[in-house]
């Protein structure tokens, strides 16, 4: 006799499944679809035209440029982090841990002033940087530091769980075998916790192209020089240029949903390879 997980009846499955349906259509299916057909509304021609102008191609290659430049910067620290925090015992440690989980807990907008308060024309290092002709705020530079910081706990978060169920017998296997730190780091830590990294690496790339608080304070709305992809979309919609807004917006859905389909393939790979491990 088959044994049932739940006493719910069928009338209640059934009622909380139609719920979770309905919920993921209304707010995920039916906005994805408006925005798919707004951005093709004057055609394929009207769309590529909108993604094309100098200013929207300019918000394209500064989004990528900054995911270019914070994800690996997040990848080193999310690295360092985990293996110090999962394999060594050391005074603030849980800090470390609670620093971490900031980006979390402090809005994206607070994110951004606070880099203004530094680095602004009036912050604590306004003054040095005029004097030594450096620009920060409302310039590449404070772009990147702004989405480094919002987008630094996401491979940290997904490998110190990891490291942490997986323990030190590997690692200490392979010192008492004779190799060093970095051969043990590349032959087996890596391994061990590749498709958690890479999962860590789609979420942190998904975020750096797609926000928007930070970057918004810290950016200064230039045209063409530091307005990202969210921000083009913006500055399009409020002057109704509502397919060119839907076209470049329909940009960071198509990523949204590629990010969709390769998190379920990476879970299925590390499902798949705990499996084999156990």
């Amino acid at each position: 006799m088959k044994l049932r997980a739940t006493t719910e009846g069928r009338f209640t499955q059934g009622l909380l499944i139609g719920i979770a349906l309905a919920f993921l259509g209304f707010f995920l299916l039916l906005p994805l679809v408006a925005v798919f057909s707004e951005a093709l509304k004057a055609g394929i021609g009207g769309f590529i035209y909108a993604i094309q102008t100098p200013d929207a191609w300019a918000a394209i290659k500064l989004t990528l440029l900054i995911a270019a430049i914070s994800v690996p910067l997040n990848v080193v620290f999310g690295l360092a982090a985990s293996w110090a925090i999962t394999k060594f015992s050391f005074p603030g440690k849980s800090l470390l841990i609670t620093l971490i989980d900031l980006p979390f807990s402090v809005s994206p907008v607070v994110s951004g002033l606070i880099f203004v308060l530094l680095f602004g024309a009036n912050g604590l290092f306004g003054a040095w940087l005029a004097e030594h002709d450096l620009k920060i705020i409302f310039a590449v530079p404070g772009i990147v530091l702004a989405t480094v910081f919002i987008t630094f706990p996401f491979v940290a978060r997904e490998l110190i769980p990891l490291m942490m169920e997986q323990g030190k017998d590997d690692e200490e296997a392979a010192l008492s075998l004779g190799a060093n730190g970095w051969q043990t780091f590349w032959h087996v830590t890596l391994p061990n916790i590749r498709w958690g990294l890479l999962y860590g690496v789609l979420l942190c790339n998904a975020r750096a192209m797609g926000e928007f608080g930070a970057v918004s304070v810290v950016s200064g709305h230039i045209r063409g020089e530091t307005n990202t992809m969210p921000l083009h979309v913006e500055i399009l919609y409020n002057e109704y240029d509502f397919v060119g807004a839907f076209a470049v917006a329909s940009l960071l859905a198509g990523l949204a949903l590629v990010t969709l389909v390769a998190k379920s393939v990476l879970e299925w790979r590390f499902d798949l390879h705990s499996g084999a491990k156990h």
